[in-house]
């Protein structure tokens, strides 16, 4: 359709400037279908197939093969399930998860303003057909290939589609893209492709995103690398010696398997989806749709956030003072003409806050009607005003301005004149923390005559003094960032107590010269930023990393994206435009600090989780291999048998998921993956659990002569029972009863154990070993459970004395 005109568009697709109806759209929205790209479909019992496929999956196949070899059946038949449940189990949870996100992202669906029925409305991006006539303007990306129709210039950004790295200006008649930005201006456009049909869609796969893995999922997979090393290398010592010992090379070859099987943290990626997932609905609960699920550990991190002011610090309720007139008889008439004025270079309909304050400040003896506004260009963040033309009552054509004093005062002839009285004007306004709004009239020779300046109030939000103090309660920086001017910034950043040091970011030169040391360290120890372009926010958030910390940055325009994208964690305020959610981590749904703040609360306690998760593994595995290793060595024992192991780790993954919902308290810190802390706490834990497990065997054995048989089931009873029990010692770093576990955790954990205990007690598939040794084997565990609380507190105040307090880890 790129070689048809206007008329012959629309022609085509039989649609006017006035758009379609209601009926007629959603009859082609069955014709053409929606304006989405379709997913790719996966066949789920492909998918459930490849949880069979994979180097850990090959191990525990190899296991039941070895296991029918040997005729071993009952190991076969546990081993098989063991498959089959991870299997079922990460299958289910990772399309839980999916499932989630999913429904996460459709609440961020992108609207359209569409003329239906030849009314304006707001309808889902994804309903528009061909012909429709849509409303584009700054910060809107472009929901469908369109066609420009009557209007000024766009300038639009499609460096995601194009490549290009400078905005392209497109004119009546031209195309605009699906996916493109606008970058200035706004117009009507009539739609001509939806969905797969459009530009966007044909090149789709060159502008997929890719998912990044967060520092702490890193982290935690070198941690299981590093135990599945140290696994192979102890079975492979065991084998050799087994070998020499003249085993059964079956039998030893199947327990060897077995053993790392065991070892291996088959669970750790259903753990890491699943706590991610449930964290992620956490978050929107309290009003923040999480768009990357790694960006919850670096919320959690985060210790410098650079909030806007306006919406955001305050209510976003602007309300106008009286003016200051330049008319030197300073009466109620020439604040009327400025107040007009700046109303005839308005527009109710576009929402702006700025413009609603405007219109609402009209007396009751001044009215709009019978003024025709022939042409509007809206506010842009490079010429900073809006401009209309305006045909009068006369008939005759005028045009009216309003925007930062600053560029109207240089725009006006008698600018050079009145430039004292307005800046003195501008000054006694921001002193009482009023924004300052210079408007101007066009006269008779074509000559901007400044009229005068309007004072905007925007108050302080209720909570945002608490919430600010509360942040720093949490060691996190708040930095005021805003467009207003010196004086304004001040005076809002003392009613919040952020502090004095507000910089004036006029002065920070281009984003492409490096900002001198001085400078760097006048923005690191800064309260707030005035006076700030887009541009500035990407430099204050450089700057800030360079010297060490993470950075969460706030915004809601186009121009911000870069920003949001460079920051640690972005985070795209309530109401900002599409380009801005698009390039942000996490968008909030509700207006105000405090949602911030309740999200790093939140993202805090889901790295408690994960921290707890991570000592845990690291201490159970050491526990199993070395106490394995050490008595095959020893003493030419198997403690356990093949059988045992695959029934330990299948009720130990099944429980340990419920820490996703564990309850924790968060830490008034940012946190830091802090791998000496977290080894050292894993290794002592799982050392004094060897000992403990040798000890029991030995009483078994030299005190209380038990066969070797009843003593594999006697081990097996005190690993699963000693080995669940850690998880209430990880996930507190004081005593265990600072905290109470979540119902969740605590009926998962009974419950598993209470099936351990049961089928050591009656002999499935080993040995009985009856209530009064099981009795006995849990006072056993429950007694060096209390021993190795005391060794973990210990531990802690050893490796972080300033944060042994009885907190979490």
């Amino acid at each position: 359709m790129d070689d048809l005109n206007i008329q012959q568009l629309q022609d085509k697709l039989k649609s006017s400037a006035e758009g379609l109806s209601q009926s007629e759209a959603v009859r082609r929205l069955t014709e053409y279908g929606r304006n989405e790209l379709a997913d790719k479909k996966t066949n789920q019992i492909l998918k459930f197939f490849t949880y069979f496929w994979g180097p850990i999956p090959w191990m525990i196949e190899a296991a039941v093969i070895l296991s029918a070899l040997a005729q071993h059946w009952p190991d076969f038949a546990i081993i098989l399930v063991l498959l089959l449940a991870n299997a079922v189990v990460g299958f289910w949870e990772e399309h839980q998860a999916g499932n989630a996100i999913a429904a996460l992202k459709a609440k961020l669906a992108m609207k359209a303003q569409v003329k239906r029925d030849g009314q304006w409305t707001t309808v889902e991006s994804r309903e528009l057909v061909p012909g429709d006539v849509i409303h584009v303007r700054l910060g809107d990306i472009v929901p469908a290939d369109a066609r420009l129709l009557d209007g000024d210039p766009l300038q639009v950004d499609q460096s995601a589609l194009t490549g290009e790295s400078l905005p392209a200006t497109r004119r009546c008649g031209e195309a605009l893209f699906s996916g493109s930005i606008i970058r200035r201006g706004e117009i009507d456009a009539m739609v001509y492709a939806t969905g797969a049909n459009t530009f966007f869609g044909k090149t789709a796969e060159l502008v997929q995103v890719a998912h990044s893995v967060s520092h702490f999922q890193q982290a935690v997979l070198k941690i299981g690398n590093v135990l599945i090393l140290l696994a192979l290398a102890l079975v492979t010592v065991i084998i050799a010696v087994a070998l020499l010992r003249g085993d059964p090379l079956l039998t030893t070859l199947q327990f060897a398997l077995v053993l790392t099987v065991a070892a291996i943290p088959v669970a750790m990626p259903t753990v890491l989806s699943v706590t991610m997932a449930v964290g992620a609905r956490q978050l929107t609960r309290k009003g923040a749709i999480v768009t990357r699920l790694a960006a919850i550990e670096e919320l959690a991190g985060v210790d410098v956030l650079c909030s806007d002011k306006t919406g955001t610090l305050t209510q976003n309720t602007l309300t106008l003072g009286d003016p200051f007139s330049v008319d030197s008889s300073g009466d109620d008439s020439g604040q009327g003409r400025v107040i007009f004025a700046a109303a005839l270079a308005s527009r109710a309909d576009n929402k702006d806050p700025i413009d609603r304050a405007v219109l609402d400040g009209l007396s009751d003896g001044q009215s709009l009607d019978g003024y025709q506004v022939v042409h509007f260009q809206p506010f842009d963040p490079v010429h900073k005003r809006t401009e209309a033309t305006v045909r009068g009552l006369d008939g005759l054509d005028f045009k009216v301005t309003k925007g930062a004093p600053q560029v109207i005062v240089a725009l006006s002839a008698n600018g050079a004149q009145v430039k004292t009285a307005v800046e003195s004007a501008i000054n006694g306004f921001a002193a009482r923390g009023f924004r300052s709004l210079g408007v101007a009239r066009m006269d008779a020779e074509d000559h901007w005559q400044f009229l005068g300046v309007l004072p905007l109030f925007d108050p302080p939000r209720e909570e945002a003094k608490t919430t600010i103090a509360t942040a720093r309660e949490m060691g996190v920086k708040v930095k005021m960032v805003t467009g207003d001017q010196l004086p304004i910034a001040q005076e809002t950043a003392k009613k919040l107590g952020m502090g004095s040091l507000i910089l004036d970011a006029s002065g920070f030169g281009t984003t492409t010269t490096q900002p001198s040391e001085l400078l760097a360290e006048s923005i690191e120890k800064a309260d707030g930023f005035a006076q700030v372009f887009p541009e500035h926010k990407y430099q204050i958030v450089d700057v800030l990393q360079r010297h060490g910390h993470i950075v969460g940055m706030t915004g809601d325009g186009v121009n911000d994206a870069p920003a949001l994208k460079k920051a640690d964690c972005g985070i795209a305020v309530a109401e900002a435009t599409d380009a801005a959610r698009s390039a942000a981590s996490i968008v909030l749904m509700e207006p105000g600090l405090s949602v911030i703040i309740h999200a790093i609360k939140t993202s805090r306690k889901i790295f408690q989780r994960m921290n707890s998760y991570a000592i845990y593994r690291i201490a159970e595995t050491l526990r199993v291999l070395l106490f394995m290793a050490g008595s095959i060595l020893a003493f030419n024992f198997y403690p356990v048998t093949a059988a045992m192991i695959v029934m330990l780790a299948l009720l130990n993954d099944g429980a340990i998921l419920s820490i996703a919902y564990d309850n924790v308290h968060y830490n008034n810190e940012p946190e830091r993956w802090n791998m000496r802390v977290v080894m050292g706490v894993a290794g002592v834990l799982g050392v004094i659990g060897v000992i403990s497990a040798f000890g029991l065997f030995l009483l078994g054995e030299r005190i209380f002569q038990l066969d070797r048989s009843h003593i594999q089931t006697l081990m097996y009873l005190k690993l699963s029972v000693a080995g669940h029990l850690t998880i209430f010692l990880t996930r507190t770093r004081g005593p265990f009863w600072s905290i109470r576990p979540s119902r969740v955790l605590l009926l998962a954990v009974c419950g598993t154990q209470l099936l351990a205990t049961l089928i050591a007690v009656y002999g499935w598939f080993m040995p009985p070993l009856g209530w009064g040794w099981a009795l006995f084997v849990w006072g056993y565990a429950l007694a060096w459970f209390l021993i190795n609380d005391r060794l973990k507190v210990l531990t802690y105040w050893i490796l972080q004395p300033k944060r042994a307090d009885g907190g979490n880890p």
